[in-house]
Order: structure tokens, then C-alpha cells, then sequence
């Protein structure tokens, strides 16, 4: 405590020898690269390797050029965590996306086929969806000595920048002649693409794809981009149809998934790139908890941003879905109303209400006009989607469990039983045409150009 008289003396200003710390304004350089040795072996390594993966993370940002030019040279494939997406264009053929209940089958294939696996700036915490303990060689390059070897057994760790450690190893990889396992991933990848397409288009009579509403906004992001998404099924349509191309940027909650954060996450990439497009992917539930009120902050500075294209796709399906599906899945259990219902609102009315742009979309065939026009307008718009809260967020492989546990929660009386087991079949009925498709090879190879 500091006496009121005190608090008002007026203050000599200390001169610089009675400072006991000084410090500097220049930020230290992170550029550490490992002892040559190091360098030589972890090459030696991946040189070895026939069918090399790399798993690429959110440490990788600034270091898109070195992890593809190594790719190139060891004949890898590569997978992007949820936060390390925008590190590589999803136009490399070999970028199988992500990995895990929110990832793709050809990263899920990858893992299982790999004999080598090459953890870059990452902290992939999903264990189980790593190769099985002792199956492969790894080696991690990781600025974060904590992380090294944290998630799997690695044969080899590095301790320095992804970037610069990349561009030391760079010129020892040996450049691999037999290209099959990068040209299988690619092939895997463009089935895995019409696998998404086809999801995208199926419609649903209790409310509107969310899929489709997602897949539609990728199609219309502009160069730069900037695409924000929130915890919940959000993150599953973010994964599985958002493709951040060369030059976008893309980030979600990371690690413990908490809710709220695109909205943040959207003002700040308006603050930090005003020139650019932002788009904000949320669900109700987190749009009610910080969304609705963010968009005060917005009016409040947009005259302030040179672009002031924001546009907030609002998945409307009074539902908390992902824990919902997680009872269901993970619990055995049915879905518990009083914790798990969101109080429907109109969101789009009350962006019109802070004067902006406000779009409903109640119907699958309204999505594509409704994306279109928020696209075309140069300010804020909310598109709010009044979606299906019955689609089921399908991961890459169904386990047994998977399927046993929703058995049980419907036998036990879930209020949704008979709309979860239609829309699930209706999901597993094209999951299962595509993939039949893919295996005989029906209209996919035109798309097939490695």
C-alpha cells in the first residue's frame, strides 16, 4: 500500500544509472540451428526412409518454402495439424490436411503406412492417432525444448527454428528417384476431396447442411484471406472444407478447443491486416458467449480498417453439437436437453440492428446466393444458417466403439433418436457410394494429375 499523501508528491524523474535492469527494445533472434552433427544425422534419417511423413505444426509459419523443398527431395507426404494449416497451400497434391477425429482418411492412411515420421514445430497431442509406439523411425525439429519427444518416441530430436534447422539439413537430403508413396498420398487426396464434395451436397430435411454452407465460403474466399473457426463441429467443417490456399491464413482454439475464440480472433486479424478479407466460422453456443457483443467492438472500430469486409457465418442449430455427439459417441449416453439446447436467436436481425448486413439462409438452396452476396458486400455481414443439429461431425474411420456407444445412446432414448439415425445414414450411405467410386476408380480420373 502506498499512503495518499504519497500517491500525490510530485515524482523526480529517475535518471539511467538508478535503474537497476536495463533491457532492450530488439526482439532476440530464434534462428538456432543444431550442431552439424545433428544436422548430418537427422538427413541420414530421413534419407532412409521409403515412405517419409511429415507432420507439420503451428512452430512451421515462415518455413513454408523449406518443409515443401524437403518434401520434394525426401518423395514425402504431409499432414498439417488443425493450427499448422495455413503453413502449407492446400494445392500441394501431397497435403493430405489434418490428422485425427477432425482429419482426413489419407493422413489417417499415412500414419498407418509410414515408415518414417518427421514432427516439424509441432505439439500434436492425440497420441493414438500416431503410429503405433516402435513402428517407425522419427525425428522432431521443435524451437520448444519441452515439446522434443513429448508425443512420440523419437529417435532423434533437434532443438532449434523449424526454418532455419530445415534449410541446414536441405542440402544433405538425397533426392528420392521412386516418387510412389508421394503419388499414392496425392491419389489418396483427390478421392478424399470428392468424398467432401459429395458430403457437402447432401441436403437434409430438418435444416441446412452445415457442410455445405462451409464448402460454399471456401469456394468464394479471395486471395489473402484470413479464416477464422471455434471449438465444436465448427472445427470439423473448418477441417474438412476449408482450404487455405497460398498466401491465406487460418487459426482456431488450440490444444484444450475452448469455445469463443474465432470472433477474437477475426477482430484481431482485422486490427492486424485491415486490407484484407476476414471470414469468422462460429456456432450459436460461441457466438452467444462472445459474438453477439464482439460485434459492438466491430461497429465501434471499423471505420478505422481500410477493408472492411467481415463476414460471420453463423452455424444456427440451437445446439452445443459437438458434446452432444460426444455423449453419444464417447458416453453411451443420450443427449441431455437442459444442458445441450441453445435459446434460438436471430442473429441475422441483430446484426441489421448494429447496422449491418444480416442474411438467413433456411434452406440448402439459398446458401450459394446468400455466400455470393456476402462476398460482393464491402462490409459486415452475418450470414445466419438455421442448420441440421443431427449431422453427425463423421470422423475419417469409425471404430467400433464409435458406432456401439451412439447404438446405445439412441436405444436409451435420445430425444433426436429417429433424425440421428436418418441424417447418419444418410452421411454413411455417400461415405460408403464414395468410397466404393474411389476403389473402381468411376469418376475421379480426370482429376487425377498427380
Amino acid at each position: 500500500m502506498i499512503p495518499h499523501d504519497v500517491q500525490a508528491m510530485k515524482m523526480v524523474e529517475p535518471q539511467a544509472e538508478n535503474w537497476m535492469s536495463r533491457s532492450s527494445a530488439v526482439a532476440p533472434s530464434t534462428a538456432v540451428v543444431p550442431p552439424e552433427a545433428d544436422i548430418a544425422a537427422a538427413a541420414a534419417l530421413i534419407n532412409a526412409g521409403k515412405k517419409v511423413t511429415f507432420l507439420v505444426g503451428h512452430g512451421v509459419n515462415g518455413a513454408t518454402d523449406e518443409v515443401l523443398e524437403a518434401a520434394r527431395l525426401a518423395g514425402a507426404g504431409i499432414i498439417t495439424v488443425l493450427r499448422g494449416k495455413q503453413v502449407v497451400p492446400s494445392d500441394v497434391p501431397h497435403h493430405t490436411q489434418q490428422l485425427g477425429l477432425l482429419g482426413s482418411l489419407p493422413s489417417l492412411h499415412q500414419v498407418e503406412k509410414c515408415d518414417t515420421l518427421v514432427l516439424l514445430g509441432t505439439n500434436y497431442p492425440y497420441g493414438q492417432f500416431l503410429p503405433k509406439t516402435g513402428s517407425v523411425r522419427a525425428v522432431q525439429i521443435d524451437l520448444k525444448p519441452e515439446q522434443l519427444g513429448l508425443r512420440y518416441p523419437t529417435e532423434l530430436n533437434l532443438w532449434g527454428d523449424v526454418r532455419a534447422t530445415l534449410a541446414a539439413i536441405i542440402p544433405h537430403l538425397e533426392a528420392k528417384t521412386d516418387l510412389s508413396w508421394q503419388q499414392k498420398v496425392a491419389d489418396e487426396m483427390v478421392d478424399w476431396e470428392n468424398e467432401m464434395q459429395a458430403q457437402a451436397e447432401v441436403s437434409y430435411p430438418d435444416g441446412v447442411n452445415p457442410r455445405r454452407v462451409v464448402h460454399e465460403v471456401n469456394k468464394h474466399l479471395p486471395p489473402r484471406a484470413i479464416v477464422t473457426a471455434d471449438a465444436g463441429t465448427t472445427a470439423d467443417w473448418y477441417g474438412h472444407h476449408i482450404r487455405l490456399r497460398e498466401g491465406m491464413m487460418g487459426d482456431l482454439s488450440g490444444r484444450l478447443a475452448s469455445m469463443m475464440a474465432a470472433m477474437p480472433y477475426a477482430v484481431a486479424a482485422k486490427f492486424a491486416f485491415p486490407e484484407r478479407t476476414v471470414v469468422c466460422t462460429i456456432g450459436d453456443g460461441a457466438f452467444q458467449m462472445l459474438g453477439m457483443n464482439e460485434l459492438i467492438t466491430v461497429k465501434k472500430y471499423l471505420s478505422r480498417w481500410s477493408n472492411p469486409q467481415l463476414i460471420v457465418v453463423v452455424i444456427h442449430n440451437d445446439d452445443l453439437s459437438q458434446v452432444s455427439w460426444e455423449m453419444r459417441t464417447e458416453d453411451a449416453n443420450p443427449v441431455w436437453r437442459t444442458a445441450q439446447d441453445v435459446e434460438s436467436v436471430d442473429y441475422a436481425g441483430w446484426a441489421e440492428l448494429l447496422g449491418f448486413t444480416g442474411i438467413q439462409v433456411r434452406s440448402d438452396d439459398e446458401i450459394e446466393e446468400a455466400v455470393a452476396a456476402a462476398f460482393a458486400h464491402r462490409g459486415v455481414t452475418v450470414i445466419d444458417a438455421y442448420c441440421s443439429r443431427n449431422i453427425p461431425p463423421l470422423p475419417a474411420h469409425i471404430s467400433a466403439e464409435f458406432a456401439k456407444n451412439t447404438g446405445f445412446a439412441l436405444l436409451k432414448g435420445d430425444p433426436f433418436a429417429p433424425a440421428v439415425v436418418r441424417d447418419s445414414a444418410e452421411a454413411l450411405v455417400t461415405e460408403g457410394v464414395e468410397r466404393v467410386k474411389n476403389t473402381l476408380g468411376i469418376g475421379s480420373d480426370d482429376k487425377r494429375r498427380g
